[in-house]
């Protein structure tokens, strides 16, 4: 998947979507692990929209680990504020989320 493939309106969307959702993944200390990955994956082939946060004991900076997750996930980084971050890709089988 082409990564930034989302334009500036759809972003903003997506954003607001995000506002209203509870983390679904959370990166501890050990970081982007191979769990923590699947997990991802996992979450968002079935929402498409997930929140992720990365805890207090987490070693990396909370932009690279969430960035470094979104890379290795193959998805969509649409926004990262403080320790949260939002990640989308769409599910082309079972679509839940209609972009403008």
């Amino acid at each position: 998947m082409l990564r930034n493939s989302l334009t500036g309106k759809q972003k903003s969307f997506l954003r607001s979507m995000g506002q209203k959702l509870e983390p679904v993944v959370m990166m501890g200390k050990e970081g982007v692990t191979p769990t923590v990955v699947e997990a991802a994956r996992e979450a968002i082939k079935k929402r498409e929209l997930i929140k992720v946060r990365v805890l207090q004991n987490c070693m990396e900076e909370p932009e690279d680990a969430i960035t470094m997750l979104a890379e290795r996930a193959d998805v969509n980084l649409v926004q990262i504020i403080g320790r949260n971050g939002l990640l989308f890709k769409r599910n082309y089988d079972k679509p839940k989320i209609e972009l403008p």
